[in-house]
């Protein structure tokens, strides 16, 4: 069975509160631990009212504490924003409390908007193009101390899996030469997808971490009893995509009848054309069709649902119709 593991936003539907978000986080995770998931990634994203997963080493700590065999991790920490060090420290506790559990993707963007950008990181200078020291650096910090270096304490000693994350060729390349595994986020930036993937296959370079090239993808599914109850229950998210590329996010919004013009389904139909939106079987013939196009090795599977109890089911049905995936 092709591994899938959860990516969650947190996040914060229309009539509800960020900690409304962060408990239906935890109820998610223990109910797809349940389901066979494998991971359970969180996001960093800033100044986002939809979006609960800020502070995403605390909410890592607290989903991990919850649950007792799904790897927790950060899909991903937007290292700009941090001192690696820092970071360092973070998932080297993080690794200490919940030994072999814990996953640190890595991801060059800043999941912000200029203003709080200068404002998660106002004192120092960091900046996109660091990353890649940045990473070298971070990475660093985990392996054994020497004398004369710098010491993180949790962190030392401990084999965190760093992963890189991306969504265009530039973190391909850099997964590849470091002979790191790659997560390319499709779920919302899939134009780059299968160039990115060759591009990784082709360069990769083994390393102690990493003996072959591994591709984790990430996908939609709104999955429901039918294909009428799954598009409708869609329509929150075509309506987070279309306020988010006019400048005006907000929390995740009630499903509701729509009423588009062309530009904006044109945006909702490349942000979410890999994605699975139906009944099981329809599901599953998009799973099918994106995993033997990309040949992808694990699926990080989001689904933005206003109604949390929607979101449940939709993943329960997944795991219903996943057992016997094409690999």
């Amino acid at each position: 069975m092709l591994p899938l593991s959860v990516l969650d936003l947190s996040p914060v539907p229309e009539g509800s509160t960020p900690r409304d978000a962060l408990a239906n986080t935890l109820t998610l995770a223990r109910h797809v631990e349940r389901l066979g998931f494998r991971r359970y990634w969180l996001a960093e994203h800033h100044g986002m009212p939809g979006i609960a997963s800020a502070a995403t080493s605390v909410v890592i700590g607290h989903v991990a504490a919850g649950t007792k065999t799904i790897r927790v991790g950060a899909g991903g920490i937007m290292l700009p924003n941090h001192a690696p060090l820092v970071i360092a420290e973070q998932f080297g506790t993080l690794e200490s409390l919940f030994p072999g559990r814990i996953d640190l993707g890595l991801g060059r963007a800043p999941g912000t908007d200029g203003l709080t950008t200068q404002a998660l990181r106002r004192t120092l200078t960091g900046d996109v193009d660091d990353f890649p020291r940045d990473v070298l650096e971070l990475m660093d910090y985990f392996e054994p101390h020497t004398p004369g270096r710098v010491r993180a304490v949790p962190g030392e000693g401990l084999r965190v899996p760093v992963w890189i994350l991306g969504s265009s060729l530039f973190g391909a390349q850099l997964a590849a030469a470091l002979g790191l595994p790659y997560a390319f986020a499709s779920h919302f930036a899939p134009a780059a997808l299968m160039r990115a993937i060759e591009t990784y296959r082709r360069d990769f370079r083994p390393s102690a971490r990493l003996e072959k090239p591994y591709v984790m993808l990430g996908f939609n599914v709104i999955a429901a009893d039918t294909d009428e109850e799954a598009r409708h229950l869609s329509t929150s998210i075509q309506q987070a995509v279309v306020n988010l590329r006019s400048g005006r996010p907000g929390l995740l919004p009630k499903p509701r009848a729509l009423d588009l013009n062309l530009a904006q389904r044109a945006m909702i139909d490349e942000f979410l054309s890999c994605s699975a939106i139906g009944a099981p079987q329809t599901v599953r013939a998009a799973l099918d069709a994106f995993i033997a196009r990309t040949g992808a090795d694990e699926l990080m599977i989001t689904s933005q649902i206003w109604d949390p109890q929607a979101r449940l089911r939709s993943y329960e049905l997944l795991a219903e119709i996943a057992g016997p995936l094409t690999p």
